[in-house]
């Protein structure tokens, strides 16, 4: 269709009341197009009319109850002009409305749409569970959206039935996490009556998420086609109103899905973090991804301050709250073997005494040696380990405990990029942990420097006020409270912090 031109206010954006009335008294009475200016000759609303004169002028007549309404008049006090689209129909009148309406994005017609929004079902790819969520609004965040829906009755029938037929949580659920990576759905009798197993890990729960959305995006599009047909259907009836409205949905559902194909078909529901966990397992050749992995580094400088680490992610993200840290008890020295055999049978020795599940895949921070020596702590405690693997840093080497040859991942891999990301975060928790150690060593030796302090008395203040710090802060007759410290030494210990 040629778009008519506009006929046009004289200087629009400077039309008075007065002015404006007389260009309503000017208007044809047959159908047509209009749109509202404001003083900057910006279109701020774009409307249709079977007769532009009484529709146009209703707008300007005070005592209408159409334009008692908040927004509507809001809108009429902004108007500072209009231009008029004469057409030959309704149905001409209601196309163009709806091309205008796209090309200018005029601010009332969002804003009076705002007030009906159509349904939309939002799908939070980035929760723990995401579940399905009617709303009205559609964010610009990385949840996925499906619809609009004409029909809210419609739409919350269908959620119902999906969530019997897959298992999913919609928005009034409360799951509850009972252990290690596992959740009860629900917590009433709705757990029965669906039909699913209750109790999930959030891995399981995800792939059925991911079904359901498949399903929802095919019901989409059935009900664009239907859409279509009533929207036809009700134009030929000359119910035009009726048919705007229909217009409106199937529009923006268009919009909607085209948005699907063209951005997210890859973060449909797997989470990039998910989709490394999967390759890894298919790499690693593990019978399902591994929801909990857990890594082990050993830090010493020049074989002092011989500390281990250990970090947990959860579902390929760190799980701070499960980290662990290492100081080597059984001996003295640089014996990085040794020291690994020890973390790890701490490790697993605890874990298995408190009936905790152990993690889906351990990974040592080593080649062969390290793999060896995490092995025999579990040889040691005659326990049978997880899967288990070594990542060697000099070619990103990942060794197996048994018979495997070493397989190279290409550096662009996701499994492999989830194993480095695991395994830095080992290396610079251990390495924090050294660094924390040396510095108070460091700060503890300043006592040497102070003659006459043998090591009994030294061992007492740290003992007595716990830190350096603490100490500086104290007062010499605070000191004298320490045993073996009199007035004399206390006053010179108290000078000899004051001084450093």
């Amino acid at each position: 269709m040629k778009m008519p031109a506009p006929s046009h206010d004289p200087p629009d954006g400077h039309a008075n009341p007065s002015t404006l009335k007389e260009k309503v008294r000017r208007l044809p009475d047959g159908p047509g197009v209009y749109l509202m200016k404001d003083r900057l000759g910006r279109i701020i609303y774009v409307g249709k009319a079977k007769s532009l004169k009484k529709r146009v002028s209703s707008y300007f007549q005070p005592a209408r109850s159409f334009t008692q309404q908040p927004k509507i008049r809001a809108l009429v006090e902004m108007i500072a002009g209009f231009d008029v689209i004469e057409v030959k129909s309704e149905p001409e009148a209601l196309l163009l409305e709806g091309r205008l309406i796209k090309q200018y994005k005029p601010r009332y017609n969002t804003d009076f749409t705002d007030d009906k929004r159509f349904l939309l079902v939002r799908v939070d790819v980035e929760a723990e569970l995401p579940r399905f969520v009617l709303t009205r609004l559609r964010k610009d965040d990385r949840s996925r959206y499906f619809g609009p829906f004409a029909y809210s009755s419609l739409v919350r029938k269908t959620l119902a039935a999906m969530r019997r037929q897959f298992g999913i949580l919609l928005g009034d659920a409360h799951p509850v996490k009972i252990g290690e990576g596992v959740y009860r759905l629900y917590d009433d009798v709705r757990a029965e009556l669906y039909g699913h197993t209750n109790e999930v890990t959030a891995a399981d729960y995800r792939r059925r998420v991911e079904v359901a959305c498949e399903f929802l995006e095919g019901k989409s599009r059935e009900w664009l086609e239907t859409l279509r047909v009533e929207m036809q259907a009700a134009a030929a009836r000359q119910e035009f109103e009726r048919a705007a409205k229909l217009r409106d949905v199937v529009s923006a559902l268009e919009e909607t899905l085209a948005k699907t194909r063209r951005f997210e078909r890859a973060p449909v529901l797997l989470r990039t973090d998910e989709v490394a966990l999967q390759l890894l397992a298919g790499a690693l050749r593990l019978s399902g991804p591994p929801a909990h992995l857990e890594c082990f580094d050993i830090s010493h400088i020049s074989g002092t301050f011989v500390v281990a680490s250990m970090v947990r992610f959860t579902a390929g993200r760190p799980d701070r709250d499960q980290y662990r840290r290492f100081q080597i008890k059984s001996f003295v020295g640089n014996d990085d073997y040794r020291a690994m055999t020890e973390v790890v049978g701490r490790r697993y020795r605890r874990l298995y005494a408190e009936g905790r599940p152990f993690p889906d895949l351990v990974v040592i921070d080593g080649g062969r040696g390290q793999v060896a020596a995490a092995l025999k702590a579990f040889i040691a405690l005659d326990l049978p380990p997880p899967p288990l693997i070594g990542l060697a840093k000099e070619h990103e080497t990942i060794v197996f405990p048994d018979e495997r040859p070493p397989l190279n991942l290409p550096l662009t891999h996701p499994g492999l990029q989830l194993l480095q990301r695991l395994r830095d975060e080992a290396h610079r928790f251990a390495n924090t942990y050294n660094a924390d150690l040396r510095s108070k060593k460091i700060r503890e030796s300043i006592l040497d420097d102070l003659p006459g302090l043998g090591a009994v008395r030294r061992a007492a203040l740290l003992e007595h006020f716990g830190s350096i710090e603490k100490l500086r802060a104290v007062s010499a007759a605070e000191i004298q409270d320490v045993p073996g410290f009199g007035p004399k030494l206390a006053a010179e210990l108290h000078a000899f912090l004051k001084g450093r």
